[in-house]
């Protein structure tokens, strides 16, 4: 269990500073996250929305218990790493720094994984 719960709170504590390094910019709405929205075809004001949702979810993945919502946060974020990959892939000619948003999906996936086997744990202890 020991092992589960380390692993579990490496990868989600890695992948809540991952978002945050997004969400913090997105709330503030900056010139360059503005002009990327646009460059995409989304309306500027939509980051401090994003922003905003980032910020609540990671909030749910850190504090403890609460375990439907912490599903409808780790379905959140997979949605919202994949439409910003495709969003990154269909704006126009692919860029090989557009993939890097792809290394994001090893720790929310990890973390899902160690989650369910830490909860699973609990149910039969």
């Amino acid at each position: 269990m020991k092992k589960i719960n380390i692993l579990y709170w490496i990868f989600t504590g890695l992948f809540a500073v991952l978002i945050l390094t997004t969400a913090i910019p997105e709330l503030q709405n900056g010139a360059n996250w503005a002009k990327i929205m646009v460059q995409l075809g989304y309306p500027k004001y939509l980051n401090p929305f994003l922003g905003i949702a980032k910020i609540l979810g990671v909030i749910a993945l850190l504090v403890p218990g609460f375990p439907r919502i912490k599903e409808w946060a780790y379905a959140g974020f997979a949605f919202d790493l994949i439409g910003a990959t495709y969003s990154g892939m269909e704006s126009g000619p692919l860029q090989p720094q557009m993939l890097f948003i792809l290394v994001w999906f090893i720790p929310l996936v990890v973390s899902y994984i160690y989650y369910h086997k830490k909860i699973s744990f609990v149910k039969t202890a």
